[in-house]
């Protein structure tokens, strides 16, 4: 058996190979390996980096062969750092490798179901079924427009007319009141002075303000104030 056949066996053409999540497995736990190498060999490296310091002026030789071996241990742990490169970009490889092959396998399976779901369906049925939906909403529409228009008497009075009639109600009522406030024989007014009062530069006749006085006098007494309680100025 051959050196590579000792280190990774005997896969023949029937041998089964392994899975993706196999193969990640064990890229993992060779990481893992090399990991705890590597932390020895630094290890190794300053050890041995404190004996050459030590035995540097003392013993010369022991001091060589302390460094030699350090530039060994530095040559395995820069070989380790390689394979740990490499094997981690194979195992980021597969990882996605894996990670395309289940998407695939999702789509497939998706795409299927859909295939599916769509065997029972004809395209012509769903062009008729949404005319017919499309047909119903207009008829719903009109239904809606017809219930939501105002019935009954309500159409047959103009509101022009209803406008004039109301204005002269008002007239009406205007002129009532006018009347109301003409009628004023009987009401009893403040005693008039008998003699003429003085007037003053600036100020308006006596007669003037009498007659003023006579109005407010009505205008107040058909309103119901009373002029008692009132102080003018």
């Amino acid at each position: 058996m051959s050196l590579f056949g000792k280190l990774f066996g005997s896969g023949g053409k029937g041998g089964k190979a392994p899975s993706p999540q196999e193969a990640i497995q064990r890229l993992r736990d060779t990481e893992e390996m090399l990991t705890k190498k590597q932390e020895f060999l630094e290890k190794k490296i300053d050890q041995e980096l404190i004996t050459a310091k030590r035995n540097g002026t003392k013993n010369k030789r022991a001091a060589l062969l302390a460094l030699k071996r350090k530039k060994r241990y530095e040559k395995q742990l820069a070989q380790i750092d390689g394979t740990l490169s490499t094997i981690e970009f194979q195992r980021e490889a597969l990882e996605n490798a894996n990670t395309n092959t289940e998407v695939i396998k999702n789509m497939g399976f998706a795409a299927k179901a859909m295939k599916a779901a769509h065997d029972n369906m004809d395209i012509d049925k769903v062009d008729e079924l949404m005319q017919d939906i499309t047909e119903q909403q207009e008829l719903a529409q009109e239904i809606s427009d017809a219930i939501s228009k105002p019935v009954g008497f309500a159409e047959e009075f103009d509101e022009d007319e209803l406008l004039a009639e109301l204005e002269e109600l008002e007239q009406e009522e205007l002129d009532k009141n006018l009347l109301e406030i003409g009628g004023t024989e009987n009401v009893l007014l403040p005693n008039v002075p008998s003699t003429s009062l003085p007037s003053r530069p600036g100020t308006a006749p006596p007669t003037t303000v009498l007659t003023a006085w006579k109005v407010v006098s009505i205008r107040c007494d058909t309103a119901g104030v009373d002029l008692k309680s009132r102080s003018f100025r």
